[in-house]
């Protein structure tokens, strides 16, 4: 099975903030070594996870450390209250077929 590198982050946001953080958290182009990103937010708008797929740990490590990166947080910063962020290294489940 295909091992999988994710970068997730968890960011609460100040009310009615919605709109205005996805435009800030979108980077400007793709980051090298990005395979996938999703972004799930709850029903009230006040939470976002983001979930992103990666090369390697290195190709993550080196973009959060990137100028355009730390641009970007700058960007979201005025929006959001509190983040948790983490990385894990996984791979799909084999559901069996019934």
């Amino acid at each position: 099975m295909q091992e999988h590198f994710v970068w997730t982050t968890t960011r609460r946001l100040r009310p009615g903030t919605l709109a205005e953080f996805e435009r800030a958290w979108r980077p400007a182009a793709q980051p090298p070594g990005l395979r996938r990103a999703f972004a799930y937010w709850s029903e009230d708008g006040q939470e976002i996870t983001g979930v992103s797929f990666w090369d390697s740990r290195t190709t993550c490590d080196t973009y959060r450390a990137s100028e355009s990166e730390a641009e970007r947080r700058a960007h979201m910063a005025p929006y959001v209250v509190e983040e948790r962020e983490a990385f894990y290294r996984g791979r799909e489940l084999g559901i069996p077929q019934s």
